[in-house]
């Protein structure tokens, strides 16, 4: 099903509205969909080179808004799905101790999470459930997931093809060491 699933999405990128299927696979990521909105954007930015940045703004703007759209899933769900779990096992003080832990630090989960292989999902999920401060989760999600589609739209701009394979098969990865390397500058600065 999931090699269905890529392969559709692969495809949108010769339809006529791809700019629009998009838009929508960049929004149903965000939230539920398995397939990142990369396996879209790359062939189609490779296609239109000169819409790059276009390209680029609409999977930012779509993803989002999908985030937002999983914020409100983790945050009704919770509470309705979520707590009386906890509550039934006796775990709901530890989930009152973690959601003190991860809004104190979420802005740099959500940041970390929209520009690393890490699903974006689960955070938009898990920053809703702990109500992360919705004007915190925003600002960082636009941060985190513009960084991320702008900084493959200006290596395709530049480069077109050539560059695919690495974008496709090392990019991921040197976010994940940017963001490590990020992280541990941090922790040495502040142990000084």
């Amino acid at each position: 099903m999931l090699k269905r699933l890529y392969d559709w999405t692969l495809s949108m990128a010769q339809h006529p509205r791809a700019l629009w299927a998009l838009a929508l696979v960049a929004f149903v990521e965000s939230s539920v969909f398995p397939i990142p909105p990369d396996i879209l954007m790359i062939p189609l930015i490779v296609a239109r080179p000169k819409d790059a940045f276009k390209i680029a703004f609409v999977a930012t703007l779509a993803s989002v808004a999908g985030g937002m759209l999983g914020y409100f899933i983790g945050y009704g769900a919770f509470e309705t799905i979520g707590r009386p779990v906890l509550e039934f096992y006796g775990k709901d003080a530890y989930f009152d101790e973690f959601k003190e832990t991860y809004n104190q630090y979420g802005a740099w989960a959500v940041l970390i999470a929209g520009v690393t292989p890490f699903p974006y999902k689960v955070i938009t999920i898990l920053s809703g459930a702990t109500a992360l401060s919705l004007p915190v989760f925003i600002a960082a999600s636009v941060a985190a997931r513009a960084l991320r589609f702008f900084i493959v739209a200006a290596l395709l701009w530049k480069f077109g093809e050539p560059i695919r394979d690495f974008i496709e098969k090392r990019l991921g990865l040197m976010f994940t060491l940017f963001v490590i390397l990020l992280v541990g500058g941090f922790a040495v600065v502040k142990f000084l």
